[in-house]
């Protein structure tokens, strides 16, 4: 009846189900004994430190059985849902959701497994010293963890004891590569305290040992290859290869672009590997290296390098590339300001030559991306090189400006002679272009009629002076500059010739101002100030005309001009001049203020006050005739001189004619000090050094003294008697009516005479 029965239900299904209930209680308590015991092995080997192998071998086995009558049942559940599924979904539903959590836990302990797995492969490895397979092995065992990180259900203490063996093995894995890579890359390097120098990078090794295997043979580039992927797989290389970088550029690179009289050696050293070092080349006395010295000793050291460390693949991506990443910009922006702009041509002659710098770069960065140092085709080195007009053109505008400068700075006293057949030495230049010369044959063809008067050899010309030797050096400077912008580019000759007009500008704004106090403390000073802003200017009105039918458009159409700048130059020069003459005149009459009015001159102590004051005057006009002899232009010199003569018999005239009574003493006196000033006042004019020739100006008094003939009516009048005074009168027609008004005349009478009936008659004469 019982076989009948079981029968019955077997067909049914309903049998197989009590089975399989049964099967997945039995497997449940099986997983959850499993779980404990694998939990309680990893707890006791990675947080209790307790050896237990033979134990986690038959749990893993076990796992691995478990895991398989799983499958089985998990099958079998499928098949059986399927078939009955409008039977038993909610009794099925819950056998395959408790065999789903069964399903979670043995992953969860597959992954403990892989991850024991992986660390024991590990340890093995690293000891091996195979830090490829060690680093892969450490990466799967963080995929483990990672894995177990992401379920809820994982538990927390053994995640954390998880995670901080797998911290301490890769520092452990660090710290041997590390190790490695110091044997196998050695850097010895001068003291910190010794001072940067020449000497000290003398010092400077690089070694990249070969390693060593157990039975002393050496093992070159296979073990650095391992650790340098190793290190890429755990990330440290970028970190590793920087650090390098800066030693490499520090202390190797640059100074070997800095240094012309550095190179490096290469030696092979049997047993211990390629030796790079620094030394010096006695020979060399130049201060830079040329670029093609440059390139020569950075491509030795980065072949050398290339061959012996950084031939090596890491990813897609050569060791060499993410080296050439690292220290490009840095080495490149070193080579253009420590050599490049160095090598830039000073003259615009040298410019073709300096294809041979172009080439030579090109080449050299054709040299980096053969090794891979560099990816791309142009860099900033490159531009450089290629923008050499450029770079000419504001260099020379730069060593133009200094060089402007410092003769504006300069002292003014050293002064060379101009005479009037002087010219400025202009430079041959090419013929203009043919667009200039049809225009000025045209200009031709109009202009027919001609003045059959010509003008003088010597009109327009610049009269005999002394200017500044700098200020002549300053106008070769600004010619020369204009003949580099003949023939050059566009852009260059717009740089070079308004660099010229700056020069000038500069000459405006800087020497007034630097030379201030000594431009009004010396007369000499300010005479040849004088004549150097006139020299500047009578030159600047030829000057761009003269270079402007060889220059490139739009210089050509008329921009290259410095006409502009005549007008300032002139007032800058006339009121230096000016100064200075304000300055002697307040002096010249300072003196004469000591001369007490000239009034009372029977007194001695008067007489002598004012016979000094007159010889201080004369003293210090023959002083300044002296100082600006030979220096000042004839007709210049000759209008200052009169000029303050002028002043100083100008304040004479009035301090007499002020006096109301002049005794006969006192008229005596007074005519002895004007004579003195009538006899040694011309004297004082010597503007040339030879003395036979400055009779001529000494006799041109009057033309340069406005009051030299009242000056000499003065003293004949101080003399005089009433009727010689009537009879230069003359009715207002003598000499004295010619410089004195009635009023003064009368005046004079009666400071003169005594009031008689002869001087009432003369007063009445005088009208």
């Amino acid at each position: 009846m019982s076989s009948f029965v079981t029968e019955v239900l077997a067909s049914s299904g309903k049998l197989e189900k009590e089975d399989l209930s049964s099967k997945i209680s039995k497997m449940s308590r099986r997983v959850e004994d499993a779980k404990e015991e694998v939990c309680d092995m990893i707890n006791k080997k990675y947080s209790d430190f307790l050896p237990s192998l033979q134990g986690s071998e038959e749990l893993m086995v076990q796992v691995d059985e478990v895991s398989k009558e799983i499958d089985v049942l998990k099958n079998c559940i499928e098949t059986e849902v399927q078939q009955n599924i409008h039977v038993a979904v909610a009794e099925y539903a819950k056998l395959k959701q408790q065999l789903e959590k069964n399903t979670v836990i043995i992953s969860m302990l597959e992954h403990l497994k892989e991850y024991h797995n992986a660390m024991e492969d590990f340890n093995k490895a690293l000891l091996d010293k195979k830090y490829v397979d060690a680093a892969n092995r450490l990466e799967k065992a963080r995929a483990s963890v990672d894995s177990l990180k992401g379920w809820k259900t994982s538990q927390l203490p053994l995640l954390s004891a998880l995670s901080s063996e797998l911290t301490v093995q890769r520092e452990n894995l660090i710290y041997h590569l590390g190790d490695e890579w110091k044997s196998l890359v050695i850097w010895r390097l001068p003291s910190s305290k010794e001072p940067a120098g020449l000497k000290s990078f003398l010092k400077v090794e690089l070694i990249l040992s070969y390693a060593f295997s157990k039975d002393g043979e050496p093992t070159p580039p296979a073990l650095l290859r391992c650790v340098l992927q190793a290190l890429a797989i755990q990330g440290d290389l970028q970190h590793k290869i920087k650090l390098f970088s800066q030693v490499l550029l520090k202390s190797m690179l640059k100074p070997l672009v800095m240094y012309p009289s550095l190179s490096v050696r290469v030696t092979e050293q049997q047993g211990e590997g390629t030796i790079l070092a620094l030394q010096c080349l006695e020979e060399s006395q130049e201060e830079r290296s040329t670029p093609s010295q440059v390139y020569s000793k950075l491509l030795l050291v980065l072949k050398t390098l290339n061959l012996h460390l950084l031939d090596v693949s890491i990813g897609d991506k050569k060791l060499s590339a993410i080296l050439g990443e690292l220290i490009w910009e840095e080495i490149s922006q070193c080579i253009i300001h420590e050599c490049l702009l160095y090598s830039i041509p000073t003259n615009s002659s040298q410019l073709d030559k300096y294809n041979t710098v172009i080439k030579e770069t090109e080449e050299f960065e054709k040299s980096l991306k053969e090794l891979e140092y560099l990816q791309g085709d142009s860099t900033d080195l490159l531009k450089y090189a290629r923008d050499v007009n450029c770079h000419f053109a504001s260099k020379k505008c730069k060593d133009v400006i200094v060089a402007a400068r410092k003769l504006m700075t300069s002292k003014m006293h050293n002064t060379v002679k101009i005479t009037p057949d002087y010219k400025l030495r202009f430079p041959k230049l090419p013929a203009p272009s043919s667009e200039v010369k049809a225009k000025k044959d045209t200009s031709k063809q109009e202009t027919t009629m001609e003045n059959s008067k010509q003008l003088s050899a010597w009109s327009l010309c610049l009269p005999a002076c002394r200017i500044s030797e700098s200020v002549q050096q300053l106008m070769e400077l600004a010619l020369n500059t204009l003949c580099e912008a003949v023939g050059s580019s566009t852009q260059c000759a717009l740089q070079l010739f308004f660099t010229v007009r700056n020069i000038f500008q500069l000459f405006y704004d800087v020497v007034p101002t630097y030379h201030k106090e000594n431009l009004l403390k010396f007369p000499h000073l300010a005479a040849i100030q004088h004549n150097n802003c006139m020299y500047l200017a009578h030159h600047l009105l030829t000057l761009g005309h003269y270079f402007r039918a060889h220059l490139p458009q739009p210089l050509s159409e008329g921009v290259a001009t410095f006409v502009d700048m005549v007008p300032g130059f002139r007032k800058l020069g006339a009121q230096c001049f000016l100064a200075q003459m304000n300055v002697q005149r307040a002096e010249l009459l300072e003196r004469l203020s000591t001369a007490h009015n000239f009034c009372n001159l029977d007194d001695e102590d008067n007489y002598i006050a004012a016979s000094k004051a007159v010889r201080q005057v004369i003293h210090q006009l023959k002083q300044l005739g002296t100082v600006w002899q030979d220096v000042l232009p004839v007709s210049i010199y000759c209008k200052a001189m009169g000029n303050l003569l002028n002043t100083a018999i100008t304040e004479v005239i009035s301090k007499i004619m002020n006096l109301e009574d002049i005794s006969s003493e006192d008229g005596e006196h007074l005519h002895t000090l004007c004579q003195t000033i009538i006899e040694e006042g011309p004297l004082v004019f010597i503007p040339l050094a030879e003395e036979n020739k400055n009779k001529k100006y000494q006799e041109e008094v009057p033309l340069y003294v406005k009051k030299w003939g009242t000056f000499k009516e003065l003293v004949i009048v101080l003399r005089a008697s009433l009727q010689e005074i009537v009879d230069r009168w003359a009715d207002s027609k003598g000499p004295l009516a010619l410089e004195f008004s009635s009023s003064e005349v009368k005046n004079l009478i009666r400071a003169l005479f005594q009031n008689t009936e002869r001087r009432a008659v003369a007063l009445t004469k005088i009208k």
